[in-house]
């Protein structure tokens, strides 16, 4: 699968281990940024994922900021992004079985490395579940977006 992530400062640590992460599970990986720990503004990298993901040239997205909060309203701006915050596996698995969310975000200053890997790979490897109600409701949000 091929997966674009990216965050701020304030996911960088986290965002450095789901990449390390994503590479031992096999996963083809764009890290789109932040290299370092300077000051930055997370809808720079929020988008670059969210634009990635809406063209098709990666599968799905993870995008991470100090509380997921910014950089999830971020990419949820991008026509096509369905982008869910996470801090528990379970909301990580009904978001895709129902949602058909494309975009993961995570809270750095939240979640840590472990937790975020569990909800990681319970993102990555729950599939839609295709369910009429759920695709009408889908269809219904895209709607909204013009």
């Amino acid at each position: 699968m091929k997966v674009a992530i990216g965050s701020d400062h304030g996911g960088f640590d986290l965002k450095t281990a789901l990449v390390e992460h994503l590479k031992a599970r096999g996963e083809e990986v764009t890290d789109f940024g932040t290299y370092d720990k300077n000051s930055c503004d997370y809808p720079i990298y929020g988008e670059k994922v969210a634009r990635a993901v809406a063209a098709g040239e990666v599968d799905r997205g993870i995008v991470v900021c100090t509380t997921g909060i910014g950089i999830s309203i971020t990419a949820n701006k991008i026509r096509g992004i369905r982008c869910a915050l996470c801090s528990e596996v379970t909301s990580a698995r009904l978001t895709r079985e129902h949602n058909d969310a494309n975009v993961l975000a995570l809270g750095g200053g939240f979640v840590g490395p472990l937790l975020a890997a569990e909800i990681v790979d319970t993102f990555l490897d729950t599939e839609f579940s295709g369910l009429e109600k759920h695709s009408r409701r889908i269809s219904k949000i895209t709607e909204l977006e013009g």
